[in-house]
Formats: C-alpha cells, structure tokens, sequence
C-alpha cells in the first residue's frame, strides 16, 4: 500500500498526520502536530509541547518561491538525474540537505525553537506561507479551535489522492481550514 501525502501551504500532510514543513525520517529534525501537542522530532530536539501550556505559534526562515529559486531546483533535479544516470551506483553530491526552517513555541517558560526541513524545493508563496502563518496562531486558540482544525486538516489527509494540489487549491483549503 502507498502512502498517500501533500503539501499544503506550510504543512506536510501523510496520511493523518500533519508536519510543519517536511515529514522527517530517521533522525532528521521535524515538527508534527498532533492533537495533544506540537511535537519536536530528530536529534536534539526530541520534546513534547502540550497544547494547553503554548500560547503562540510561529515560523520563520521561509524560503519565498522566486523564479531563480523555482529554476535553481529544476536545474539540480536536472543535474542531479544526469550525475546519477552517468556515474552508475552514483556520484554522492545529490544528497544536500534542504533548507531548515524554525518554528518558534511560545509557552509560559519561554520560547522554544525546533528546527523542520523545508517541503518546497522552489520556496513557497507569499499567500500560502500568510494563510500558513495564520492557520498555526489559529491552532492556538483553545481547545475547540484545535480540534476542528486538525481534525480536518488529518481527514482531508487520510482521504485525498494524487499528491499535492495546485497552488490555487492550497490556497483555498487553507483559508478553509481558517474557517
């Protein structure tokens, strides 16, 4: 069975499961949210911030999608597949890590910092990193705000098919989402 995901705006939506920036594996850094807490994933960074105890939401370091950044990404995916296919077994130059991304919880004993991968090689829109920005201080909000939105943010995860959607369509799930 495939695993269905997308990116919507900000968010790496797997399934169920909704990130902030890129869903990380093995021991690369990440922020999932779910509905108990914003969790920190990785090395260094492994905490648990339950909902009730954070009073705000922020990113920041958002890469903004430019068109030298949209031709830069074509042109390594280019150069990559090319480097690849020629050195059989590969080169190992492909494997540059994304840009990092900081994602700022506020709680009662400070901010804490917990670093996430960008999702979008090509950066994201102005609107869509706004709506973003505005849909996490929603998620704050209290406890029924949080729940709704999640949840349907998770639903529309769980049962959408065929990868991320058009820029148009981001735009309007998340003003959606913001209800």
């Amino acid at each position: 069975m495939s695993t269905t995901m997308a990116m919507v705006g900000l968010f790496w939506i797997a399934e169920g499961d909704v990130y902030v920036g890129a869903k990380p594996s093995g021991h690369a850094p990440g922020v999932r949210l779910t509905p108990e807490a914003v969790v920190g994933l990785g090395d260094g960074q492994s905490r648990l911030h339950l909902w009730e105890d954070i009073r705000d939401l922020t990113v920041s370091e958002v890469p903004e999608r430019t068109l030298m950044r949209q031709v830069g990404a074509v042109r390594d995916l280019a150069l990559g597949t090319v480097l690849e296919l020629a050195m059989a077994g590969g080169t190992g130059l492909g494997g540059e890590a994304p840009p990092l991304m900081r994602v700022g919880v506020r709680t009662p004993d400070g901010v804490h910092e917990l670093m996430t991968y960008v999702a979008a090689a090509s950066g994201y829109s102005p609107a869509e990193t706004d709506l973003s920005r505005a849909l996490l201080s929603r998620l704050t909000e209290g406890e029924a705000t949080l729940e709704t939105t999640l949840a349907a943010m998770s639903q529309w995860g769980r049962t959408h098919e065929g990868g991320t959607p058009r820029r148009s369509e981001r735009e309007e799930l998340l003003r959606e989402w913001l209800g």
